[in-house]
């Protein structure tokens, strides 16, 4: 095809058609388009933007320029969530078993990380044995006899939105709102789902930093999503501070772990109450979605009993066995108190109520610890990161520990120690805490 007029008309402010949407995207997937040309494309977008029907269009042709999963009939309700990403976010990990527990099928499509923002995939790569990268035809096997999965997208699955991320990541045209809709929507709508919760987070680690910008994406992606046939809405949470105690790939799946479990006459385990109200909470929404719950109140009753069952741990298992994890090994690994080489801890100086938890400066130390990826040819180092955080509002004692660091080596140990001094403050004055959900968005 001759791009080159395409490129004009959106340079300009003019409406593509679906046919020149749907070619374009046929052909850049076969590569017949040079890249400087599609990245020309990419800006015009960028400044010029698309309608409501464009981007529709462009996500559809982007789910279909590849392989889409393929379910047999089942009462089971196929569903999914979403997250814009943020540092400690591992609400997949516990909310995918608990889903499968409330009589959903999960095929869950998830991501690895850049940057401060964890990724799913690589959490679960610390587990041992554990398989990320399956077939399509094992992806259905598993969601149809376990209820759920966690895995990435295979290589004939949405290959179109795999061309265009990498040229968005090099051009500065990642912030655009419907390429980001487009790219999300893609590969969720490959998931032929039913029903799908968003999390779109704002703050100091967020994507989208303000609250205005989070919503107007929620807003895209719900009306997009519901006008593909699938049951959307968006929960805005904030993430200036990370969600749970732990952040760091390892750390985090024994913090998901912990959720999950019922520890009933042994000492507790420190959780955080924002991952287990999260959780909750899109279990909750998905309930209503499809109709499994007249209410939310209702919902949330339902979810924490049959979190408090227990099942959800005993589907935990059942779900990395199938993807090839050694249970044995597992819970061996689980049994340590830390993997890591080093341990330090950073103490509180005064008396007072935390008042800064900066997740930001916290992700970025995490990051350069080895827990996270500067490109994306990165290794990552599964063991490092952060946990036992103190979060605002909470009070601490002189001497009391605001968060312990697990590193490779001493050095790195107390450089991360030194830096994150200033990621948290203490004062004598209760801080104003803004609420964990902001809003919700439906159609």
């Amino acid at each position: 095809m001759n791009f080159l007029p395409l490129i004009e008309s959106k340079r300009e402010g003019r409406t593509l058609s679906p046919k020149q949407i749907q070619d374009l995207v046929h052909e850049f997937t076969a590569g017949t388009i040079p890249d400087y040309q599609l990245a020309a494309f990419l800006m015009a977008v960028f400044f010029r933007g698309l309608t409501t029907e464009e981007t529709t269009v462009l996500t559809l042709a982007m789910r279909d320029s590849g392989d889409v999963l393929k379910f047999p009939k089942d009462p089971r309700p196929l569903v999914d969530k979403h997250s814009t990403g943020g540092v400690g976010d591992k609400v997949s990990l516990p909310l995918a078993p608990l889903l499968a527990c409330l009589g959903f099928r999960v095929p869950m499509i998830s991501g690895r990380g850049l940057g401060i923002t964890g990724g799913t995939l690589d959490k679960l790569d610390s587990i041992p044995g554990f398989q990320t990268l399956l077939p399509a035809g094992r992806i259905t096997e598993i969601v149809q006899e376990v209820g759920c999965v966690i895995c990435g997208q295979t290589d004939r699955m949405v290959p179109a939105d795999k061309k265009l991320y990498a040229l968005r990541d090099v051009t500065g045209t990642v912030p655009s709102i419907p390429l980001i809709v487009a790219s999300i929507l893609s590969k969720k709508l490959a998931e032929s789902l039913d029903a799908l919760v968003l999390d779109v987070k704002f703050g100091c680690a967020a994507f989208m930093q303000t609250k205005a910008e989070a919503r107007k994406l929620a807003k895209a992606m719900v009306a997009l999503g519901n006008e593909c046939g699938v049951n959307t809405r968006a929960i805005l949470t904030d993430m200036n501070t990370p969600l749970g105690r732990a952040a760091g790939n390892w750390l985090e799946v024994k913090e998901s772990v912990a959720c999950l479990e019922r520890r009933t006459g042994v000492p507790p385990v420190p959780r955080a109450d924002d991952l287990r109200e999260l959780v909750r909470t899109f279990a909750a929404h998905l309930l209503v979605q499809t109709g499994k719950a007249k209410s939310l109140a209702a919902a949330h009753k339902q979810t924490e009993d049959c979190l408090n069952s227990g099942a959800p741990r005993r589907k935990w298992d059942e779900m990395i066995v199938a993807q090839g994890a050694n249970l044995d090994a597992f819970n061996q690994k689980l049994a340590r108190a830390h993997t890591a080489p080093v341990v330090r801890e950073l103490k509180a100086d005064k008396l007072g109520r935390v008042s800064k938890c900066d997740a930001r400066l916290i992700g970025e130390v995490i990051r350069d610890l080895g827990a996270g990826r500067l490109t994306k040819e990165s290794a990552i180092n599964y063991d490092v990161g952060v946990d036992q955080l103190a979060k605002p509002g909470e009070p601490v004692k002189a001497g009391a520990t605001l968060v312990r660091i697990h590193a490779a080596n001493r050095a790195q140990g107390d450089a991360a120690c030194a830096r994150l001094t200033a990621a948290f403050a203490v004062s004598v004055r209760p801080p104003q805490t803004p609420p964990l959900i902001s809003e919700v968005i439906t159609l």
